[in-house]
């Protein structure tokens, strides 16, 4: 990499559907722990909670009928998806390969997830020098969409946070980092990415690199998403 070439201060990674593909995990704990209960729940139903807050998706799930207390709900979900993690992490094969480019750079990343610390640190076990700070959902009062989670992760790295990029995959994500002032980038998982001012969307993470990264920092928007009909 050229010297001169822009770089990010640091890259702020979500978990869930953005670095790795455990999406289906929650939807099978949720489907399991619903049918518990007699109440029929669909993938499409586990869709709609992609990116939400732990709290937030535990009262969707308690509305439908599933007679849980929240706390319980929650820590049912997490021991049933952190055991999956556990055996065997479903990388996203683009996600990794940009994370270890901007590791070989020597740029610090940030682990900056809804999910709760049981499931993180799960995570992060399996990718020990990855990390230089994880900001998990239980570590703030205001989770994502509120920008808290992002500007915590900034904090802990001792970065500002208008020269960090924040990678993301959910609305609700994409909302938290893009009202924290880092460059954000949407890349398309499962849910559709709405435009928004200053919101860069791809289709994948592959074949991009620090430089390009270094670009979103400096104000450059990329739009691969924009005649997606």
């Amino acid at each position: 990499m050229d010297v001169n070439e822009p770089r990010p201060a640091a890259v702020l990674w979500d978990m869930d559907g953005t670095l790795i593909d455990s999406e289906p995990y929650w939807i099978e704990a949720e489907k399991d722990l619903a049918r518990g209960f007699g109440v029929d729940w669909t993938d499409e139903d586990g869709m709609l909670l992609v990116g939400n807050n732990l709290p937030t998706s535990a009262q969707i799930l308690i509305d439908r009928g599933v007679d849980m207390e929240p706390g319980d709900l929650i820590d049912h979900l997490l021991v049933r998806v952190t055991a999956r993690v556990r055996e065997s992490v479903p990388w996203q094969p683009d996600a990794r390969a940009l994370l270890e480019k901007v590791l070989a750079a020597g740029i610090p990343c940030a682990l900056v997830t809804a999910s709760y610390r049981l499931f993180a640190d799960a995570f992060v076990s399996r990718a020990p020098d990855a990390f230089a700070a994880v900001v998990a959902g239980d570590d703030v009062e205001r989770g994502k969409p509120a920008p808290d989670p992002y500007l915590l992760a900034a904090q802990r790295l001792g970065v500002p946070i208008e020269r960090c990029v924040a990678i993301e995959d959910s609305r609700t994500g994409i909302a938290s980092a893009h009202a924290s002032g880092a460059a954000t980038l949407g890349v398309h998982r499962l849910v559709p990415i709405e435009p928004r001012p200053g919101l860069s969307r791809v289709r994948s993470l592959e074949g991009l690199d620090v430089a390009f990264l270094g670009r979103l920092v400096q104000g450059e928007v990329v739009d691969e998403l924009a005649d997606a009909v």
